[in-house]
């Protein structure tokens, strides 16, 4: 079994900053992809960022420029950056997966999500 635990939501006010973090714990063989997803109130979750083991990322078209995902593969866990650049519509339950590869396939863990309220 494999627990990913976020931190470092909150509340922030337009064109704050923010880091958010999640770390993997549990029987972990190798983790191939992390990445993070949101879900704002009333709406389906929807992709925000994702990042292989090698490094290569991908962003949904609203966060391109203003966020910036990263890991830290030592010690499986992924973070999501954003500077001076949130606004109200970013307001959500941000939560990270990480997609587990075991000899018998991959498996996806998501993590129990950390509210980001934008609001002044």
């Amino acid at each position: 079994q494999v627990q990913l635990v976020e931190s470092g939501g909150g509340l922030v006010q337009p064109g704050g900053s923010l880091r958010l973090s999640c770390a993997a714990s549990g029987s972990i063989l190798r983790i191939s992809a992390m990445g993070w997803y949101r879900q704002a109130s009333g709406k389906q979750r929807e992709l925000v960022a994702t990042i292989t083991s090698g490094g290569s990322t991908n962003y949904a078209d609203s966060v391109k420029g203003r966020f910036t995902i990263s890991r830290d593969n030592a010690k499986n866990a992924v973070y999501l950056q954003v500077d001076n650049s949130l606004k109200p519509e970013d307001t959500a339950v941000y939560y990270c997966n990480a997609a587990v590869a075991y000899r018998s396939g991959t498996t996806l863990y998501w993590g129990q999500g950390t509210q980001v309220t934008v609001s002044s």
